[in-house]
């Protein structure tokens, strides 16, 4: 793809997992991965003194929602713009 192909909002392929156009630069765009992801949950367990970690899975779109997002946003410089596509490429 080229810079111009891309909004805010464009879903397309990178890598072999589908992305969200976020913010378009003069020269990068922006996005988040909408494959499921890993969450983290950390609790603090006062009468103990210790902390729990849970971690899962989930493609929940809420996290999806924003700005802000609950997800990483990822920068794409041009030499990964012309590694976009609009169609599954598969080649995670």
């Amino acid at each position: 793809m080229t810079h111009d192909e891309f909004e805010i909002g464009l879903e397309f392929w990178c890598g072999g997992k589908r992305w969200r156009c976020t913010d378009v630069g003069s020269r990068v765009i922006v996005g988040i991965c909408l494959e499921p992801h890993e969450v983290a949950e950390v609790e603090h367990l006062e009468q103990a003194g210790k902390c729990q970690e849970r971690r899962y899975i989930t493609d929940d779109p809420s996290w999806m929602g924003g700005p802000p997002y609950a997800v990483v946003e990822y920068v794409f410089d041009e030499p990964s713009i012309e590694a976009c596509s609009l169609v599954p490429d598969f080649t995670a």
